[in-house]
């Protein structure tokens, strides 16, 4: 039997021993688990990989366009009116497109006859302002032009005076002419502006007619249906306001180019009211001078 401090001495080894056995299975277990510090070395040599993609801009979200709505037509418009629309409603409509032309038709045609009849003037004062003898002024004129038509006239008045046997004197023979002459050229230029007046002060009244008759369908749609709601009415009232902003369409330029016209048809007539005086005044002083040359004449004789 061993003695007891051989015991106390062995027994620390022993217990070594197998400490150092834990420990070393105790190792063995940990170091699967010290793998994983592999990546992080590995990250630092990443690390300009990384802050070069952090340097990369972002990339924009590609935008998404809503879907094109497709245009809506309008139920109560024009097209509707004339599909939707009785008798009545379509024949209002009728005449104050008939309307519109003739306005538009006759402004047009008006602005371009006024147009003609300026230049003729400057025309004629050109050719009056020569020293030529009267007659060759007159055939210097357009065959077309007013003024030649005046002053041809008072040529034939001047050359027929003398059948009147001294009966009316010379100066009110030609101006009666004349004025004759200017009277009829005035009537000619306010041509076509009776119809500007005309729709002017009918079209606002017609297309009221068409608002009453809207309205009256409207009504006849309540009645018949019992229901006063907006669908039933919106279209017969809807009808009614066109009819009433179509016969203000079709007055406001009717009205505007008859005042417009009338304005330039009175500097218009001012101007061939001047040339009929000056014209006048020509006359006397060529008479007067062929009748001083047929005295000279007998006197020498």
């Amino acid at each position: 039997m061993p003695p007891k401090n051989l015991m106390t001495r062995r027994a620390p080894a022993w217990l070594l021993s197998l400490t150092l056995a834990l420990a070393a299975g105790g190792l063995a277990q940990a170091q699967p688990a010290a793998a994983p510090e592999a990546p992080a070395a590995s990250a630092a040599h990443d690390v300009p990989m990384a802050s070069a993609v952090a340097a990369r801009p972002p990339m924009a979200a590609p935008t998404i366009a809503p879907p094109a709505s497709e245009p809506v037509a309008n139920p109560y418009g024009m097209r509707s009116v004339w599909a939707q629309g009785d008798l009545v409603a379509r024949t209002t409509l009728l005449l104050l497109a008939l309307m519109s032309l003739l306005s538009w038709y006759f402004i047009i045609a008006k602005l371009l006859a006024q147009g003609r009849l300026n230049a003729q003037a400057r025309a004629a004062k050109k050719a009056f302002a020569s020293a030529d003898a009267l007659n060759k002024r007159v055939e210097g004129l357009s065959k077309a032009s007013p003024f030649r038509f005046i002053a041809e006239s008072a040529l034939e008045a001047a050359r027929r005076y003398y059948s009147l046997a001294g009966q009316v004197d010379m100066n009110s023979w030609l101006s009666q002419d004349i004025v004759r002459s200017v009277g009829t050229l005035q009537m000619r230029s306010q041509e076509g502006l009776s119809v500007l007046a005309t729709v002017g002060s009918t079209a606002p009244f017609v297309g009221l007619f068409g608002t009453v008759w809207g309205i009256y369908n409207a009504l006849v749609t309540i009645g018949v249906s019992g229901q006063a709601s907006i669908e039933k009415v919106a279209g017969p009232v809807g009808e009614a306001l066109i009819m009433t902003a179509l016969g203000l369409a079709v007055a406001v330029p009717a009205v505007l180019g008859y005042n417009w016209l009338v304005r330039r048809n009175r500097v218009t007539l001012h101007a061939v009211k001047g040339f009929g005086s000056e014209l006048h005044t020509l006359l006397l002083v060529e008479i007067d001078k062929s009748q001083r040359a047929a005295a000279s004449a007998s006197q020498v004789v």
